[in-house]
């Protein structure tokens, strides 16, 4: 694979737009499977299934892939013959402009709700963008300590819980703990992805991005990707078998084989813990190494995700929904039958879901109509150059 300064890395798109293709499915299950189980968890094992399991698991690996690619494409950008000052602007503004959109349109995407302002994955990725404009004007090896201790230590700061005062415990809230505020009897408060372990994450993407420079020898940067990828995955196996740090739930034997090993690789997202973070990063660097070189048309197609993510997302989230809404209708429900109580999420009531087959077509339905104006916005994004581009 050829890497330069005016093309983007194929393997790179690749990776993320798998990421994104599988998010689909997580968030295809939290709007129509039987629940509606956005209010549900498909991890307990009194009331999950191996394969309700695993839909849900597989899809821990789509956040933190999709940080740390993110900032990896960050360094890339930076390489391009822009100036720290420049990088800093662009990744403060468009850090901003994440989190406003957050709030004031995503969050109305996913609930059709007004009463909830919910801090999730690209709130998290806008604050942390904003801080790796200051960030980035350290040292490479300094930058590289800063993620390391990050993601090592954070979990180190479990046991710290701070209620009052208010103001205080939101500040701890959105540096390292999962939280819910009820402001009044009109408005929930929910951080959801408190931006540390996040942080962390981006800069070790960020870092990593210098093997994509053009001196790098493809061979030897797949060679690095597999080695750092294997050594993190028996790093997880190692800390995990010992029961003594990097997450809050501890594994246990479970009522069968299956779903004791189901418990080992049960690690914490919210946030996400270093086990998790181990979890998913090591098989992602590994499958990243095999994704250079060679093209088909399957590849090409997902690329296009890649290239778009953003404009994905947000198209996602609200065509999933609204599917969740027209089969709801076609279920026989009126207008009359949907939940606008305050802090429901997504207006469904509960058990009008639908089998998790069902989940899977909607899923692949989902994809072959997004590709459409994705493939129109990659085309377009390609032949314009509209400063507002880069931030859509």
């Amino acid at each position: 694979m050829t890497i330069n300064k005016t093309k983007r890395v194929q393997s790179i798109d690749f990776l993320r737009g798998i990421v994104m293709i599988i998010m689909a499915l997580d968030h295809c299950r939290d709007f129509l499977h039987y629940g509606v189980s956005i209010g549900e968890d498909p991890l307990d094992f009194a009331t999950t299934t191996p394969f309700l399991f695993m839909t849900r698991w597989i899809t821990h690996f789509c956040a933190p892939v999709f940080v740390f690619l993110s900032g990896t494409s960050i360094f890339l950008y930076s390489s391009k013959d822009k100036t720290k000052k420049q990088v800093a602007f662009f990744l403060f503004t468009r850090g901003l402009f994440l989190m406003i959109v957050e709030v004031f349109l995503i969050e109305t995407l996913w609930d059709f709700n007004f009463t909830i302002i919910y801090l999730q994955v690209i709130w998290a990725i806008g604050l942390s963008m904003v801080l790796l404009s200051v960030l980035q004007y350290l040292p490479y090896k300094i930058l590289l300590l800063t993620g390391l201790i990050i993601v090592f230590g954070h979990n180190l700061l479990d046991t710290i819980h701070i209620e009052t005062p208010f103001l205080k415990s939101v500040l701890w809230s959105l540096i390292d703990v999962r939280h819910e505020y009820f402001i009044n009897d009109h408005l929930l408060f929910v951080v959801a992805y408190p931006f540390l372990p996040w942080l962390g994450i981006m800069i070790l993407g960020y870092v990593l991005g210098k093997l994509y420079l053009p001196e790098t020898n493809a061979e030897n940067r797949k060679k690095i990707l597999r080695i750092t990828g294997i050594t993190v995955v028996v790093l997880f196996v190692l800390i995990r078998c010992t029961n003594l740090y990097g997450d809050m739930h501890q594994w246990k034997v479970q009522k069968t084989t299956v779903f004791t090993v189901l418990d080992f690789i049960n690690t914490s997202k919210y946030p996400p813990s270093l086990l998790f973070i181990l979890m998913t990063m090591g098989p992602a660097l590994i499958l990243i190494s095999f994704l250079e070189g060679g093209s088909n048309s399957l590849s090409k197609r997902v690329i296009i995700f890649g290239k778009v993510a953003f404009f994905y997302y947000v198209l996602h989230v609200f065509l999933i929904h609204s599917i969740s809404w027209l089969a709801f209708f076609l279920s026989g429900h009126s207008w009359n039958d949907l939940v606008f109580n305050q802090f429901r999420e997504g207006s469904l009531p509960s058990a009008s879901g639908h089998p998790l087959w069902i989940v899977y077509i909607v899923w692949m339905l989902v994809i072959i109509i997004l590709y459409f104006p994705c493939r129109w916005y990659s085309k377009y994004k390609a032949t314009h150059k509209h400063w507002w581009l880069s931030y859509i």
